[in-house]
């Protein structure tokens, strides 16, 4: 994932949650950046495939490369992520029980979204961007899981899960990067109940969202059409 000097997105929103729920996290930096692009200006260095491929050869050639979990963000270079394709397959048959986020306009069509993706690999998916309509207003978001279990008769049992949130007057970069990891830690520590580790993510981000909307009010800081400022300053 990216890694910024000034701000939380990527691997600085990913990393330190996931050591304080106990996992031990070796990151790679995609890029690293001054600030996050939604800034006026920004520089720094973009990992190319081939130094993401020595970066992990030196990983392999200490037996170092048994993990767990996989997680990656967002990659605009094909090549850079044609090597991540690589590195992930054969980490995979290393370590087989490696672990690895249509249009929709109607809650039926976010489940045939889901159930495609089930048909291609993975038995756990959550849908976090929607403009579904919520039940309970349109100060809500909602949000909508799926998960396949493999059950002792040799069926699969799928289950459901729809969560309204409400929603928060703000724009913050790198939420997306923290929902990320903190979805793989719950829902290690809860592999077959969908619905606790989705609640005890949306509760981290609430939490985290709102202390940071008191901090910054703490400082001076107010909403300016999506962006935080203080004079001619930016925020995120």
């Amino acid at each position: 994932q990216s890694h910024v000097v000034r701000g939380y997105v990527g691997n600085k929103s990913a990393s330190f949650p996931l050591q304080v729920l106990g996992f031990e996290v070796d990151s790679i930096n995609s890029v690293q950046f001054s600030n996050h692009t939604g800034y006026s200006h920004w520089k720094g260095q973009v990992l190319t495939a081939d130094e993401l491929h020595v970066l992990y050869e030196g990983i392999k050639l200490n037996n170092v490369h048994h993990y767990d979990y996989v997680l990656t963000g967002y990659t605009r270079d094909t090549s850079f992520l044609e090597m991540v394709v690589d590195i992930v397959q054969e980490l995979k048959r290393a370590n087989p029980n490696l672990v690895y986020g249509k249009n929709i306009s109607t809650e039926k069509d976010a489940v045939e979204v889901m159930d495609l993706l089930h048909k291609m690999g993975p038995d756990t998916v959550v849908i976090t961007s929607s403009d579904l309509p919520s039940r309970l207003g349109d100060r809500f978001l909602v949000s909508l899981g799926s998960q396949r279990t493999l059950m002792p008769d040799g069926t699969k049992s799928t289950q459901r899960v729809r969560m309204e949130i409400p929603k928060v007057d703000a724009v913050f970069v790198g939420t997306g990067d923290l929902f990320a990891a903190m979805l793989l830690a719950w829902t290690h520590h809860y592999p077959n109940d969908l619905k606790t580790a989705c609640e005890k993510t949306f509760s981290v981000m609430h939490h985290v969202i709102k202390r940071t909307i008191s901090y910054a009010h703490g400082y001076g800081w107010t909403d300016g059409g999506g962006e935080w400022r203080r004079g001619r300053t930016e925020w995120a």
